[in-house]
């Protein structure tokens, strides 16, 4: 049991986790072992229940804060020792079950319950779904920042019958299973338990007659189309949230959220780590031995280096803040120039005679690394 185990890692949280990071977490796991999507399985609902004493805690700044310091929530207004051991048992929920607990939240999720609320009034109101959107860009878009127009389908309401799923002139009606509580009693060993009503699923309601745009489910699937802005020094794999664009919340819950993941388009002639660009660049040999200047491309613009006589392949140029910019604001990085000799493929006859020349001419001394190769190693 969760007694054993850390609270954390069982949500799958740090321990510097925020309380809406812990929130989302409880949520995520808790839809995944719902006997909904586990069909019973007892290893999901031992899970569960785990899952569910866990946040009980984690979600109460006070009992989080006895747990960081002791390890433990027992103690005092904790309710200790109770069935869930080390997580206060049913205790300290008040009277008729009337404040939150481990028992209120384990009917909530474990026997498909809407909460108190819920319990009272049929469908609770819950946010809608979250959507992801990739989208590629290029490495001068990462770089200055850009807008684009994406398309997407999400869920909306259904407007010829505002949501209700039942069809025109008529309107859903009081389940009489449940009485319109969306909720059913029923006995589990010692406990007498409430579920959710299996007639209408939680709602309190049964349709009749049916929309026929949304078949009665009072969603349809639409095309939404928006502008989204893209922060200059966003990186590969990097997710921008767009606040309400998911889908309609179900019971006046709020829209959920539109994930856009950033994919970058790979670039022929740089390469990003971090904020720093790098860019080899091709030097003739008279170049790197006479030196001389030339202008490079950069993500903002052509810029000019220097190449000092002498230059060896694999020798680097830095242009400071010429690189990705962090999208943070805080600083931008640094473009890498990597110098490539190339030699000639082809030489004119007096091309040739003039190396040659050139080679009897050299000193001593003039080429140490090669000099100092064929002393120690060469015959």
């Amino acid at each position: 049991m969760a007694g054993h185990k850390d609270l954390y890692e069982i949500l799958g949280v740090p321990r510097n986790a925020t309380q809406e990071e812990i929130r989302k977490a409880y949520l995520k796991l808790a839809h995944k072992y719902h006997p909904d999507k586990t069909g019973g399985d007892k290893e999901a609902e031992e899970k569960l229940k785990e899952i569910n004493a866990a946040y009980d805690i984690l979600k109460n700044p006070e009992k989080r804060a006895q747990y960081d310091r002791m390890g433990t929530a027992d103690g005092p207004g904790f309710g200790g020792g109770g069935g869930f051991s080390g997580f206060g048992g049913f205790g300290g929920f008040g009277d008729d079950f009337g404040g939150a607990s481990p028992f209120e939240d384990l009917f909530d999720i474990f026997f498909g319950g809407t909460g108190r609320a819920g319990r009272r009034s049929g469908t609770a109101a819950r946010p809608g779904a979250d959507l992801e959107y990739g989208i590629t860009i290029s490495l001068e878009d990462a770089a200055r920042g850009a807008r684009r127009k994406i398309a997407f389908n999400r869920k909306e309401r259904c407007a010829d019958c505002n949501g209700s799923g039942a069809a025109k002139g008529s309107r859903p009606e009081t389940c009489s299973t449940c009485g319109g509580t969306g909720q059913v009693r029923a006995t589990h060993g010692f406990f007498s338990i409430t579920q959710t009503c299996p007639r209408c699923r939680g709602t309190g309601r049964v349709i009749s007659n049916p929309c026929r745009s949304c078949s009665g489910s009072g969603m349809v699937m639409r095309r939404r189309e928006l502008e989204i802005d893209i922060p200059a020094g966003v990186d590969d794999g990097q997710r921008l949230r767009v606040a309400g664009e998911g889908e309609e919340g179900v019971g006046g819950g709020p829209r959920g959220d539109l994930f856009v993941l950033i994919r970058l388009a790979e670039h022929p002639i740089f390469r990003r780590e971090g904020t720093t660009i790098y860019c080899e660049v091709p030097i003739t040999m008279t170049q790197a031995i006479l030196g001389g200047t030339i202008t490079v491309p950069t993500l903002f613009g052509p810029r000019e280096v220097k190449i000092p006589a002498g230059t060896e392949s694999g020798s680097r140029a830095v242009l400071r803040a010429c690189g990705m910019p962090d999208i943070r604001g805080y600083r931008q990085g640094d473009h890498i120039v990597i110098f490539q000799v190339e030699l000639p493929r082809r030489l004119s006859p007096a091309q040739r005679r003039l190396l040659e020349e050139f080679e009897r001419e050299t000193e001593a001394g003039n080429y140490p690394k090669a000099e100092a190769f064929r002393s120690k190693y060469g015959k």
